[in-house]
Formats: structure tokens, C-alpha cells, sequence
């Protein structure tokens, strides 16, 4: 629907869709992390080079934008789409560099619990962001961004959960803190999903 009126060498819809395949591995691995709890520095480090590359593919978005003239969206929507996208890995490196940094080896139910929403969560922006490229079923991708705002919600409940269950059951103070940290990141990462998806509903009503 959109695609003839970018410049042929342009095309900000594979710059979403790159960006959301490798979140999508992003969360894999560090669901994978905290579901073994073993090679931690290993996935660690695949976990940042996955975060550099969405950089890279955040920074080349943003120059195209400034060299695009006419744009398939609104352009304040593509710069707030792909800045909020690239939060998400943010978060997550943070969450995986604090595991490694306070040598947290044991890993928590609650941990795992919400690395699978956000690896959930994530894959449901895959798509919602796949449906921006043509548009041509709103209502689907809505259902999407619906589904995110839910799964954004089981995370904060998580989040409470967890939180919770450190200030009743650990005794080490300082385990506390660490633990707090890991939990806030992921939970801060499913909340910049929530703010993609807002973003999307507001690009779908906007063209509908």
C-alpha cells in the first residue's frame, strides 16, 4: 500500500521486520539463560552482539529518515517505533549483563517465568510489526496489540509477584537488590513492547 512512495533503496518496514527478528532471538537466548543457567558468559555475550546489531539497524533507520523526503507513515511514528524497538534489547542485555556482573548461577522460577512472557511478548510484536508493511488486515494486527498489552500486564503481575516473594523469603539484603534489578529490566523491556504496540495502533487508526 505504501511501498511506492519510498525511494527504491529505502524501505523503513525491513528495518522494523530486521529489528524484530533479532529482539525475537534476543529474548530466545536469554530465555535459554535463565532456563539452564549454564554457559552464562557464552550467552551473554551473544546476547550483546545481538543488541549492537539492532543498534546498528536502529541507527540506519533514523539516517534514512533524515534523508527521506516522503515517508509511508508519519515520521514522529517511525522514529518513536524504532527507538521504542530497540529499548527492548536494551533492557534485556541489562538484565543479562547484571546476572553475569552479580554471578547469579541459581536462577528463580520468577526469572524464568518472565523471560518466557517477554520472549512471548516479542513475537507478537514480530508480527503486529509485519502487519504495518501492507496494512491490508487492521483488525488482525490490532488483535495483536491487544495480545501485547495482556502480556505486558502478566508481566507486571510477575514483576509484583517476584518482588514480593524476595522481601518475605530472601535473607541476604543484597541478593535482594540484585535479584530487584534482573526483575525491573525485563519487566521494562515488556513495557517498551507495550509502547511499540501502542505505537502501531496509532499508525493503523491513523491510515484506517
Amino acid at each position: 500500500m505504501f511501498g511506492r512512495f519510498l525511494p527504491r533503496e529505502t524501505s523503513f518496514f525491513d528495518f522494523f521486520e530486521q529489528h524484530a527478528a533479532l529482539t525475537i532471538e534476543g529474548t530466545k537466548e536469554f530465555l535459554s539463560l535463565v532456563t539452564t543457567g549454564a554457559n552464562i558468559p557464552t550467552k551473554c555475550r551473544r546476547i550483546s552482539d545481538i543488541e549492537h546489531e539492532t543498534d546498528t539497524i536502529t541507527h540506519r533507520c533514523v539516517e534514512a529518515l533524515h534523508k527521506t523526503f516522503i515517508t509511508p507513515i508519519d515520521r514522529d511514528s517511525i522514529h518513536r517505533l524504532i527507538t521504542r524497538m530497540d529499548d527492548i534489547m536494551d533492557f534485556v542485555e541489562a538484565a543479562a549483563e547484571r546476572l553475569e556482573l552479580y554471578e547469579l548461577v541459581v536462577m528463580t522460577n520468577d526469572v524464568r517465568d518472565m523471560a518466557d512472557v517477554l520472549h512471548r511478548t516479542t513475537m507478537q510484536v514480530e508480527v503486529a510489526v509485519r502487519g504495518l508493511r501492507s496494512l491490508n488486515n487492521p483488525q488482525a494486527t490490532l488483535k495483536l496489540c491487544i495480545d501485547i498489552n495482556r502480556l505486558e500486564n502478566e508481566a507486571d503481575a510477575i514483576l509484583r509477584r517476584s518482588v514480593a516473594r524476595l522481601f518475605k523469603e530472601e535473607k541476604d539484603p543484597i541478593m535482594v537488590i540484585k535479584w530487584k534489578e534482573v526483575y525491573e529490566n525485563l519487566e521494562s523491556a515488556t513495557d517498551r513492547c507495550e509502547d511499540v504496540a501502542n505505537i502501531i495502533e496509532g499508525v493503523i487508526l491513523e491510515h484506517a
